[in-house]
């Protein structure tokens, strides 16, 4: 990671939280331009290209801006993106702002890998229990993994809290050795 990709993802978060906005929908809003960016070879050459003249990008910037719906803030910040040259890291610094907008709400990753398929009710239990681990509120990345064989292993940060059947055998294997 470049150090210009924290300083405009923090720049960008200062900027939503003082205006308030939905962070899960400016999430979104840049995820879609992101999208549309990478889908489009001539879009992207287009809009990195710095031998074309400035006013020409911005209309097409503002043409896909409404296109895909992207609020007026969200819109302003991948101009600035474009006009510094920077467009070609927008996912990475979406990814850095999305860090920082959790961290300033308070929000965890966390990653939850089940032997199972679970219900919705019991992903918002393991989810809860989750957000018990971590002191605060989660937002949990769910898989599955049959050689876990029964359980589930959570994720938060660099702590793993293993509770699968195969991390039990594993650890009563290791238990037993010993003796």
């Amino acid at each position: 990671m470049a150090a210009f990709e924290l300083r405009y993802a923090r720049a960008f978060q200062q900027v939503a939280a003082a205006q308030n906005l939905n962070i899960d929908s400016v999430r979104q809003q840049v995820a879609d331009f992101a999208a549309t960016l990478d889908g489009s070879r001539e879009l992207r050459e287009f809009l990195l290209n710095p031998a074309l003249d400035h006013k020409d990008k911005v209309k097409v910037l503002d043409a896909v801006s409404n296109r895909v719906g992207l609020d007026k803030t969200v819109r302003n910040f991948v101009a600035v993106l474009m006009d510094h040259g920077r467009l070609e890291s927008l996912k990475d610094i979406a990814a850095e702002f999305s860090t920082l907008a959790d961290q300033a709400n308070g929000i965890a990753e966390a990653e939850i890998v089940t032997a199972k398929h679970l219900s919705e009710d019991e992903k918002q239990l393991l989810g809860s229990k989750a957000g018990a681990l971590a002191g605060s509120r989660v937002r949990v990345t769910w898989t599955q993994d049959a050689s876990l064989l029964g359980g589930a292993v959570i994720k938060l940060g660099s702590q793993v809290y293993d509770g699968s059947v195969r991390g039990q055998l594993q650890q009563l294997k290791r238990h037993l050795a010993g003796a």
